[in-house]
């Protein structure tokens, strides 16, 4: 799979170690940026991979912040992104389960770096499950959408 990954200054610090993640797991890269600690605007980076992720170029997408919250809300904002902030391993998998999430978003503030590398891991394992009412639930986000 092709990975877009995105971080503002606050999370500049994680992504060399998340890009290596998800290497090693076999997936190919499109690095968005930050490529600094100098202070930057979170919804740059989330509209360059939610957009990326939004017309195919990129599979999914991973976009690190303070929190992933401001993240998260701005790649919302993006037509066809599922983004969630995440900040246990039970939400990194449900998101892709059961909502079909597009758009893993977490916090260096938050979470260790470890954590968030296991959350990382999670995401890109667990497949959408295709259940009926998760289906039905994905599809009427996606027909509000297109309203």
């Amino acid at each position: 799979m092709k990975i877009a990954i995105g971080a503002d200054h606050a999370g500049f610090e994680y992504k060399p170690q998340v890009v290596k993640l998800i290497e090693e797991l076999g997936h190919e890269v499109i690095d968005f940026g930050t490529h600094s600690l100098d202070s930057t605007d979170y919804p740059s980076y989330a509209f360059l991979v939610g957009n990326a992720v939004s017309k195919h170029q990129a599979d999914l997408g991973v976009l690190i912040c303070g929190t992933g919250i401001g993240m998260s809300i701005a790649a919302n904002k993006v037509k066809g992104i599922r983004a969630a902030a995440i900040q246990n391993q039970i939400a990194a998998k449900a998101t892709r389960e059961h909502n079909d999430a597009n758009v893993l978003c977490v916090g260096s503030r938050t979470n260790p770096l470890e954590e968030v590398l296991e959350f990382v891991r999670i995401f890109l394992d667990t497949p959408y499950s295709n259940g009926v009412r998760h289906t039905k639930r994905v599809h009427m986000i996606t027909e509000y959408e297109e309203e």
